[in-house]
Formats: structure tokens, C-alpha cells, sequence
């Protein structure tokens, strides 16, 4: 089970979840220095990333929830981080979780790490494997603009959750992903 972190799990007391399931999502200070050296290595690859003209996070949401409404997407945008990732809060990846379908390539690299990493510290609710795993040519475009060095450090996060019985369900999918597309990069 996947450890969660305090505020996560203060998230999932109040709302009502099986206290069992609560209980097996025990943080530990453990768990987190695992996946410190991991979060390093994102941190590296995608330091100094910018958003530029790509879809922001809020901006994503817009496009959610406000099909069509142009102007809405535009004032939700002027909201979105654009320059500093690491500084977007584990809540609002956590409510803006669908933006991942609507990123575009500038977006998805801008936004990547910060999801990543929220996820391996056990801050993030929904799971990381689906939109890495379940590749079709549109989401290919979205990793499209991922640097060698960007593809390696998303191939470690899947070789990390690979194993990891939160995700098992889904390990057919972080296989195959690992071997046809998340390929290593020399």
C-alpha cells in the first residue's frame, strides 16, 4: 500500500473512507527517504522548465469543465504557474487531476514533475500510471517535447511503482509502457 503523507492522510479522515484503508496508509519517514533519491533525480531533469505558451494546470481544468468557453480557459490561465513548478501545491494538482488530459506538450513537460513527485511522497490521489501507461498517438504527443534525460527520469518513476502493490493492478501497463515506449535512452 502506498504510504501517504500527513496532510493526505488528514485529507482521507475527513472524508469517508474505511478506517482500515486509513489505517494501512501510514506515513513513514521511511517511505519518504526511499523515494528521495528518485525525487532528486526528477528534480534535475526537469529543473529550470517553464511553462511558456503550454496549457497550465488551472487552464487544463478550464478546458474540463468549460468546454468551448474560450474566455473562461483565459481567466483561469491567468491563475496557472508558468515559471517555477516545484512551488504548485500537492492540493491543487490533487483538484486540478484531470488537466493531465488537456495538457499540451509545453504543459505536460511544465507539469510532469510536480505530478510525479507529488505521487511518489504519497500526496497525490489518483495515481500516476494511467497517463504514462495508457499511450495513444495523442498522448504520445503530449511527451513529446520530454528531453533523453526527462524520458530516463519518467522511466525510473515507473520502474519504481513497477513493483509497488498500490499499482498492481496496473503492472501489465507499466510493463509494456517500459518496453515499447518509456524505452531506455541513451
Amino acid at each position: 500500500m502506498k504510504h501517504r503523507s500527513p496532510a493526505r492522510l488528514a485529507e482521507l479522515k475527513a472524508k469517508p473512507f474505511d478506517p482500515s484503508t486509513i489505517a494501512k496508509a501510514k506515513f513513514s519517514p521511511e517511505s519518504l527517504a526511499k523515494v528521495e533519491p528518485l525525487c532528486a533525480i526528477i528534480e534535475e531533469a526537469f529543473s529550470g522548465v517553464m511553462l511558456g505558451d503550454g496549457v497550465g494546470l488551472r487552464e487544463g481544468q478550464a478546458r474540463d469543465d468549460y468546454w468551448g468557453d474560450k474566455a473562461k480557459c483565459k481567466s483561469y490561465r491567468a491563475l496557472d504557474e508558468k515559471y517555477d513548478w516545484s512551488s504548485i501545491q500537492a492540493a491543487e494538482l490533487n483538484r486540478c487531476n484531470s488537466s493531465l488530459s488537456f495538457f499540451d506538450a509545453e504543459g505536460m513537460r511544465f507539469h510532469l514533475p510536480a505530478f510525479l513527485i507529488c505521487d511518489l511522497k504519497g500526496e497525490y490521489g489518483f495515481g500516476m500510471d494511467f497517463c504514462l501507461t495508457h499511450l495513444s498517438d495523442y498522448t504520445k504527443t503530449q511527451f513529446a517535447l520530454l528531453s533523453a534525460k526527462q524520458r530516463q527520469a519518467v522511466r525510473a518513476f515507473l520502474l519504481h511503482i513497477e513493483d509497488d502493490p498500490e499499482y498492481e493492478s496496473g503492472r501489465p501497463h507499466i510493463v509494456r509502457a517500459l518496453d515499447e515506449y518509456w524505452t531506455e535512452v541513451g
